[in-house]
């Protein structure tokens, strides 16, 4: 017979005068009311905001500013530059090439358009690999000798801020008006904001979707883009001497190419940076393909304008483009004109990180209130002026007139589109070679010489992927609640304090019959996606869970079952989404969280703190290969409904089950492919047992793919380090649940528990 204790006679016995003494020996009564769930959630949400607030001061420990000299200076920021072309995938090598390339037909003109000022050119330039960049070419009447690079907003195009497309009003056409000035304009075309379904799914803006699996590469699109731009720069230095100038300028997501491209190339002389510069704390709340893994950690945008000095930098404060996007899949956002008086006080806190106004050459440039037009006359001759004393932005004139028909910019971008999947999908073949040579210095001689060598990767995986905060734990302060009981079983709610508004949250059940002095193993059961500890307990969770936190407890284990936070949709995806910025991840959380509950379990008298197992299903299976690397309090682990080939999983546009296609935006991991896949993370819990369950109907991924990652793992374990009985796997004849059946007797085997006789 069961008898319940819900929340509400528990409150009804306080009032009536009842003692409270339904807890747990050695703990505090547990009065927290209401959805603990939304509780934690909330709680995590207020830590990480303080957190975001303090990177503005931490970012001084990575800098070491040395403004004796120019030389010195830029020697001095190397390696700032170095992480910032890490962090935003601008890693691999450039083509190098003699010319662009001109675009047209065989049966009409070569010019794309003309004026009597310039001349256009549809043109295209080798970047990266397969990638090229496209745009506009724009041939000055009279070259002043100097270049300018001109780099519209995401929702527009080359055309229109060169004249040659209606959207932008002419005085504010700013590669139009470099060239009618006298400067050679390249004009790059931007992948663009158009937004819809991806594989008929999820929708979501272009930009996000080749971010997607960019991100999970390494690269980014960002850094594609940079590549392009940094690409044109080549080809203005290649003209003739080495004196060549060069004006990178940008507006709106232009802007941000802009500050990037002159941030890491010292070769661009000047930049223009309008509608964009900003402060970067709320940059979680932008559009997704915004986000850099760590970016806050190091840089804001004062600081990349510091790595900018002592060469010109021209900031305007006017309106950017302005837009909200709905959560349909892809990553809600919201962006909005930077406000002017932050955009100052960014601009001066600039200046004051340089320290030395012989470097400092940051111009503000203020348009109308600060929410003017972008690219104003006084901003485009203040970038001139950078680059030449004689140079002179003049008015409009007469407008180009076009040579041929206008050009197709939804299959040029169609087009760059395509080169940018290709380019990751090619990166996914490679992953298993640069993952393996990542691990070339794990020695598996002996398992001895693996658990040391192991040890480093442990810590990358530590800091790098998963983040870690360096705050200690606070003290547990243990508060426990009766909700249930059997005649086989008891079972209580447990709180245990974190971090400041962080605790953990979750259901322990504990059997009955336990002698005095006895210890028993624990199995920590974790539920999935959207879900709670009382799924995994009770009838309701049959057809997933199997009620697998119960049913083990009935076969002699103590279980607990947490609540993880990835719950309540939006609200658990914008964590993740304010966490990267930080070197985090919603695991930097997560961890802690399980650190403190298996540092309760152990001080518990019943429970053997050399057995204590994690066993999750799904989003419980991901936590699988994520938690045990990092808390190796958990002697074994087992991964059901999760394990893949899951950089494939993530990243890969040719299977239908990718979460390219999906809403789930916050599943992306930074450099997962060059990394850490699942066999790496099953590295990092090796020599411990691991075990994978595996439905062959399961519609996460394909049992031929499972098949693939999974005999790494067992190759690992048993080809190499002779552990004949530490690594399995099982498959069934079922979708994604629960199978109960090998992983109970992987559990009674390797916790040394005897398995009930039939």
């Amino acid at each position: 017979m069961i008898r319940l204790f819900p929340l509400c006679l528990l409150i009804q016995s306080l009032s009536a005068g009842l003692a409270y003494s339904q807890q747990m020996s050695n703990t505090k009564p547990l009065t927290l009311e209401g959805d603990i769930a939304s509780h934690l959630v909330d709680g995590a949400d207020r830590f990480l905001l303080k957190q975001l607030e303090s990177t503005i001061a931490a970012r001084a420990r990575y800098w070491n500013r040395d403004t004796s000299s120019i030389e010195a200076y830029n020697k001095s920021i190397a390696a700032n530059r170095e992480r910032l072309a890490e962090i935003t995938g601008v890693v691999d090598d450039r083509k190098s090439f003699a010319d662009l390339d001109i675009l047209a037909r065989t049966d009409g003109p070569v010019e794309a358009a003309r004026s009597d000022m310039f001349t256009a050119y549809n043109v295209r330039w080798p970047s990266v690999r397969d990638i090229t960049g496209a745009g506009l070419l724009l041939k000055p009447a009279k070259p002043n000798g100097a270049y300018a690079i001109a780099i519209p907003d995401a929702d527009q195009n080359p055309e229109m801020i060169s004249g040659l497309a209606a959207g932008v009003p002419a005085a504010q056409q700013f590669a139009r008006r470099f060239a009618e000035s006298g400067f050679t304009v390249i004009v790059p075309a931007v992948i663009s904001r158009e937004y819809g379904p991806r594989n008929n799914r999820a929708k979501m803006t272009t930009r996000e979707f080749l971010y997607r699996s960019s991100y999970e590469l390494g690269r980014h699109l960002i850094g594609f883009e940079i590549q392009k731009v940094l690409a044109a720069v080549d080809w203005c230095k290649s003209r003739g001497e080495s004196n060549e100038k060069v004006i990178v300028a940008g507006y709106g997501e232009g802007g941000l190419l802009a500050l990037y491209s002159a941030a890491l190339d010292t070769r661009i002389d000047a930049a223009l940076v309008s509608g964009y510069f900003d402060s970067r704390q709320d940059m979680w709340s932008e559009p997704v393909s915004r986000n850099v893994y760590s970016l806050l950690d190091q840089f804001g945008d004062a600081e990349l304008a510091t790595m900018i000095a002592p060469r010109a930098l021209v900031v305007e404060a006017a309106q950017g483009p302005e837009f909200e996007l709905k959560s349909e899949g892809g990553a809600p956002a919201v962006l909005d004109s930077p406000d002017p008086k932050v955009v100052a006080a960014e601009v001066q806190r600039a200046k004051d990180l340089i320290g030395n106004e012989s470097l400092t050459n940051i111009t503000l440039i203020v348009s109308g209130d600060g929410h003017g037009p972008f690219a104003s006359t006084k901003a485009l001759q203040a970038a001139a002026a950078a680059v030449s004393d004689d140079a002179e932005i003049v008015a409009p004139g007469p407008a180009p007139k076009l040579c041929i028909d206008a050009t197709d910019v939804q299959a040029r971008e169609a087009a760059q589109a395509h080169e940018i999947n290709a380019h990751t999908q090619w990166l996914l073949t490679e992953g298993h070679f640069i993952r393996k040579a990542f691990f070339k210095d794990l020695d598996t001689s002996s398992v001895e010489a693996y658990e040391k060598t192991i040890e480093p990767y442990r810590e990358y995986f530590k800091h790098e992927t998963i983040g870690h905060f360096d705050i200690p734990l606070k003290e547990m302060n243990p508060r426990t609640r009766l909700v249930e009981e059997s005649d086989l079983w008891t079972r209580y709610e447990v709180v245990l304090d974190v971090f400041d508004d962080v605790f953990a949250y979750g259901l322990i059940t504990i059997p009955k019959g336990i002698e005095s002095g006895q210890q028993r193993p624990v199995v920590v059961c974790q539920h999935g996606l959207e879900g709670r500890p009382q799924d995994v307990i009770g009838e309701k969770s049959k057809q997933y869970y199997e009620a697998f936190a119960t049913t083990l407890a009935e076969r002699g284990f103590i279980t607990f079952a947490p609540q993880n936070l990835y719950i309540f949709r939006d609200r658990f995806r914008t964590l993740q989404r304010k966490s990267y910025p930080q070197r985090k991840t919603l695991f930097s959380i997560i961890v802690p969280q399980h650190q403190q509950i298996v540092n309760w379990l152990k001080t518990l008298e019943n429970v053997d703190g050399q057995r204590i197992a994690f066993y999750g299903l799904s989003y419980g299976g991901k936590s699988a290969m994520r938690i045990p690397p990092l808390v190796t309090d958990y002697c074994l682990s087992i991964c059901s409904a999760d394990f893949n080939e899951w950089v494939l999983k993530n990243a890969t546009t040719q299977y239908n089950f990718s979460y390219m296609f999906t809403g789930e935006y916050e599943i992306f991991e930074w450099n997962l492919g060059g990394r850490f896949n699942y066999a790496e993370m099953a590295y990092l819990i090796c020599p411990r047992p691991f075990m994978v369950e595996r439905g062959h109907f399961d519609g996460v991924g394909e049992d031929q793919w499972v098949g693939f990652e999974f005999g790494k793992v067992r190759f690992m374990y048993q080809g190499l380090l002779k552990l004949k009985d530490r690594a399995e796997i099982e498959w069934f004849d079922g979708p994604h649940k629960i199978n109960a059946v090998g992983t109970f007797k992987f559990l009674h085997k390797h916790l040394n528990w005897p398995e009930p006789k039939e």
